[in-house]
């Protein structure tokens, strides 16, 4: 990372200097009297927030770089025990500090088969624990040392020579400027204190419309630890009190339940399923508490002052991590019975994806954390190894018999159609998996992740040449296989079908090697390749035997023959190509 890259990353410098202009405005405690007073306290107000989202942004950025493959394998690796999921989703989110990431690392895994729909539940109470990290932080006043933390980052992005330390410097630098922002919306409100008709208008706020601005402020901004900071700001500058600040808490726990809805939109069921599972927690919480606000109140004070957090700006960050930890324990033993009430409001789609070209896994929302993106791809890719391995075991079918067969999945289609179709959704996968990965490269990758990505399309690009090798090469001789009255040789039939099988297995392999990531796999599939060439060179030279005997079967049926042995060993060829992709 240079300093062009800083400077252009989406802030402007204009915008740097309108947050300049207002800081040395916002240093005056005199409360606005002129037009121009209140339009640069605006502008604090909104340069502040912009620093904000954007700081929240380069540090969950710089976190998922140097952290997410870890994060993610942490993910996968959950049993169904609730409570393990429970302390991971905190413990994830906690460190990449977006539960936004981790709900699209949730829904990538829940649609991978990697994590069961009612294991996500559990992970997604953990990560709103996880998110309360940030708000004890900016109580604690670590808004004093943004600069500090910009100076750390920017020196370590700019002179680490590792990669993961640069990203490191990254997300520090992000949390600098987080801090910063939230330094600048502080000192901008201070001229509100002088302000008494509109201290009395926040500390006597209707706990509903509380409730009900905190939401639709969190849904525009889309980001519930901007609000809460915002929230502990108010605070800190007596602007309200704790009774104030809960309903405020409340709703932004419940705006931000938006972002999730959003990042659903186009995907498949199990995704809604993960943003309405979301939503119910989070309103079904709020209904447990904001009847009884006074009470929790004093509760919070209670346990506040025992720790020694006197100041309502602790207090209110306290409540929303004791809200969230809450939530967690109320819903953790009943999370089957929620998992269950999802399902009946999201019931599987009644039409059958099948015939059509569609997507099952790739999701652009996804795209914002590359990672995830890249999983997504490879769950793609094994879906199209599937497709290829149902093709190549229907091809050999039609040669070994007369008989009319039908497709074995839909039987409105003939055995040949099938394959045809087939061919056709591998071809649709082709395109939009390469452009999915085009996208994903166009993003801040890894060296490691970029090359990832040129393996997929290399990858891609062999299945596509299977496919065009069984649907085009290998059904045009069926129609010549059907045209001749002779059968192949008792012998030659028993080679075929000895040599289809080999190259069957190798495609079950690959599907394995690719799937699992094992290279061991991969290996083994590269190591039998030869054994395989050279019994298709042996079958050759039996099937030539055969007519310079001249047995008329192997005379009749010498081209199709020829050609259905060399077809499969240019399967087999392309299969070993990913293999040694795999095993690299």
């Amino acid at each position: 990372m240079n300093i062009k890259k800083i400077i252009k990353s989406r802030l402007s410098l204009s915008i740097l200097l309108i947050l300049f202009s207002s800081n040395l405005m916002a240093g005056t405690a005199q409360p606005p009297e002129s037009f121009q007073d209140w339009l640069f306290l605006l502008f604090g107000l909104m340069g502040g927030l912009a620093l904000f989202l954007y700081g929240m942004e380069k540090m969950s950025e710089g976190m998922k770089k140097s952290a997410g493959a870890k994060m993610r394998s942490i993910l996968a690796a959950l049993t169904n025990n609730r409570v393990v999921a429970l302390s991971v989703g905190a413990f994830v989110t906690m460190i990449i500090q977006s539960s936004s990431a981790t709900t699209v690392m949730l829904v990538s895994f829940v649609q991978s088969g990697l994590m069961t729909f009612t294991q996500s539940l559990g992970v997604i109470l953990g990560a709103d624990i996880g998110t309360t990290v940030t708000a004890q932080l900016i109580a604690f006043k670590f808004t004093d040392y943004a600069l500090l933390m910009i100076a750390v980052g920017f020196i370590l992005s700019m002179t680490a020579k590792k990669e993961s330390t640069k990203h490191i410097g990254e997300a520090v630098f992000g949390f600098g400027i987080l801090f910063f922002g939230m330094k600048l919306m502080g000192d901008t409100m201070k001229p509100l204190r002088e302000i008494e008709s509109f201290r009395y208008f926040l500390v006597n706020l209707n706990p509903f419309y509380a409730l009900l601005t905190a939401t639709l402020f969190t849904a525009i901004i889309q980001s519930s630890s901007a609000f809460t900071g915002i929230i502990i700001i108010l605070a800190q500058q007596g602007l309200i009190n704790l009774e104030t600040g809960i309903p405020l808490l409340f709703g932004a726990n419940i705006g931000t339940c938006v972002t999730a809805g959003l990042a659903t939109i186009g995907t498949n069921r199990n995704a809604k399923r993960v943003a309405l599972a979301h939503v119910i927690f989070k309103i079904g919480g709020v209904l447990l508490f904001f009847f009884w606000i006074p009470q929790f109140a004093h509760f919070i004070e209670t346990i506040s002052q025992k720790f020694g957090s006197m100041s309502i700006a602790r207090q209110i960050a306290n409540a929303h991590t004791i809200f969230n930890v809450s939530m967690a324990f109320i819903f953790l033993p009943f999370i089957n019975y929620f998992s269950m009430l999802v399902e009946k409001l999201l019931p599987e789609e009644a039409e059958e994806r099948g015939i059509q070209p569609t997507i099952f896994h790739l999701d652009e929302s996804s795209l914002e954390f590359p990672a995830t993106a890249i999983d997504l791809a490879r769950s793609e890719i094994s879906r199209m190894l599937k497709i290829l391995g149902r093709m190549n075991s229907a091809v050999i079918k039609p040669f070994l018999s007369n008989e009319e067969f039908k497709d074995e999945i839909y039987p409105q289609l003939s055995i040949t159609k099938g394959i045809i179709m087939r061919e056709a959704k591998i071809d649709y996968l082709d395109e939009k998996v390469n452009e999915f990965l085009i996208q994903i490269g166009k993003r801040e990758i890894t060296r490691s992740q970029s090359a990832e990505l040129y393996g997929y399309m290399s990858i891609t690009n062999d299945i596509e040449k299977i496919g065009d090798i069984i649907s085009k090469n290998l059904t045009t001789l069926i129609k010549k296989k059907q045209n001749i009255s002779s059968d192949f040789s008792s012998e030659g039939k028993k080679e075929l079908i000895e040599f289809h099988t080999k190259v069957a297995k190798q495609i079950s392999r690959l599907q394995h090697a690719f799937s699992e990531k094992d290279s061991n796999k991969a290996k083994s599939i590269i190591s039998k390749s030869e054994i395989y060439n050279n019994m298709e060179t042996e079958f050759t030279q039996k099937h030539v035997k055969r007519m310079y005997e001249e047995k008329q079967a192997s005379l009749d049926t010498h081209e199709v023959h020829m050609d259905l042995l060399d077809g499969l060993k240019m399967i087999n060829m392309h299969t070993v190509n990913i293999a040694e992709k795999l095993s690299s």
